[in-house]
């Protein structure tokens, strides 16, 4: 077998089998397949696409590249829960705890932010002393002691992703159902969960940037995940504005907390209250919609979830003070308001603007090795819909950059303001079962 024929094969719109692809992906775990061979294929997959059973095949190929986790000897349903990423989005710092406090074993491996999208793991490091590399065996001891670990994905697990993803990344080839979805899938797999919930975003600030094309992955990743005999759902979700009004990690990390105490920004405490639902639907803990529900407002209320969350924190060498003490937490060395120079109502945030702002203030990564100054970011104080009167604050900067005019220029340019009041409409959208 020749990667050239391969090549040629996807070129001209050939259906590529499974002993091809497991031909191709163990060629690029072992280095024996040069970098130039793999993205040469991966344009022509761009191009041509592939069908169901060749992505099936790719997803099964990289899985079985490294370890797969096996939490079988965890009582309790294990859960996971992935979101496709976005700006603002903290779900899983309070949808997480959540969870545990309901009964459900959350058990996820999870990612840093790059562009314009920020990380759980980088927001979770904000919490002074606590790391998110654990063994799998501690990973496996929290999960079953305290019902939840967050923690990066281990280097033995997936690697082709890895392999694939960086590659993809540098040649222009992130863009293709496929290849997304056996990405996201193989690492959900490997990981072990009985049931995994998928939050796939569209709009400005997602990868997707309408709904026809959101639901296009779900459905195909949900697919995956029947073919595996995996339980997978999934969620369509809103990113024409940030979700919350936080975008930085302390300030997340903040938001979070207020949300654990419910008290956090509306679309945030809705998307977590729907997509836990979901999740205890699916794994049986819960018959209907009304005792789920039911469930999660409780365990917020009682304060069990934000004592899940001290704990996880804790197990992981967080210092829970900083939790208890939100006002313990670094405050950036500059302030500034964002001021409306006009009245009216607002009508749209741009998300994608506004990650990337908050990313020149220090909050996020343009390459892989910048280092993140965590107290950064912007808070939003104005939301799609809210009426704003003039000299009124849209926005909050936070950042150590004292050069910091042009980007507040720029985060108020990302408000757009008309004169008549706009529909709100709910951040979950569709649902694919």
């Amino acid at each position: 077998m020749r990667m050239v024929d391969l090549i040629e094969k996807k070129k001209q719109g050939g259906r590529l089998n499974k002993q091809e692809i497991s031909y191709w992906i163990s060629g690029v775990c072992d280095k024996s397949i040069p970098d130039y061979q793999t993205s040469a294929l991966l344009m022509a997959i761009i191009f041509k696409g592939m069908t169901e059973e060749e992505t099936f095949d790719l997803t099964d190929a990289m899985l079985h590249s490294g370890e797969l986790v096996d939490l079988s000897d965890i009582p309790g349903v294990k859960v996971d829960k992935h979101s496709t990423g976005g700006v603002g989005d903290k779900v899983t710092l309070v949808l997480g705890p959540m969870l545990a406090a309901s009964g459900l074993k959350l058990a996820k491996m999870s990612g840093r932010g790059l562009g314009h999208t920020g990380g759980t793991l980088d927001k979770l490091e904000s919490i002074p002393g606590l790391s998110t590399r654990l063994s799998i065996d501690d990973f496996k001891k929290q999960v079953r002691k305290y019902g939840i670990a967050v923690i990066g994905q281990t280097e033995t697990l997936d690697p082709a992703d890895r392999a694939l993803y960086a590659l993809r990344d540098v040649t222009g080839t992130v863009d293709s159902q496929a290849l997304i979805a056996s990405s996201i899938m193989s690492k959900k797999l490997a990981a072990g969960t009985d049931c995994i919930l998928l939050d796939v975003k569209f709009g400005d600030g997602a990868f997707m940037k309408d709904i026809p094309s959101a639901k296009e992955l779900a459905t195909l990743m949900v697919k995956i995940g029947k073919y595996f005999g995996k339980n997978v759902r999934a969620e369509i979700s809103s990113m024409e504005e940030p979700l919350g009004c936080a975008v930085g990690n302390i300030l997340e990390v903040k938001e979070a907390i207020a949300a654990l105490h419910g008290e956090g920004p509306a679309d945030l405490m809705n998307i977590c209250y729907s997509s836990g639902t979901t999740l205890l639907l699916q794994s049986g803990l819960a018959k209907d919609e009304k005792s789920a529900q039911k469930t999660l407002h409780s365990v917020v209320s009682s304060g069990a979830a934000f004592t899940k969350f001290c704990e996880m924190v804790g197990a992981q060498g967080g210092d829970v003070s900083y939790l208890e003490d939100p006002e313990k937490f670094p405050k950036a060395i500059y302030q500034k308001d964002i001021v409306s120079t006009q009245a009216g109502y607002i009508s749209n945030i741009e998300a994608y603007g506004i990650g990337i702002d908050a990313m020149k203030l220090g909050a996020g990564r343009e390459k892989e090795d910048d280092i993140i100054d965590y107290a950064s970011g912007i808070v939003l104080k104005k939301k799609v819909g809210d009426k704003v009167a003039k000299g009124e604050p849209l926005a909050t900067l936070y950042t150590d950059h004292p050069h910091f005019e042009r980007i507040a220029k720029d985060i108020y340019s990302r408000f757009h303001i008309g004169e008549e009041p706009v529909e709100v409409l709910p951040v979950i959208r569709d649902h694919v079962e």
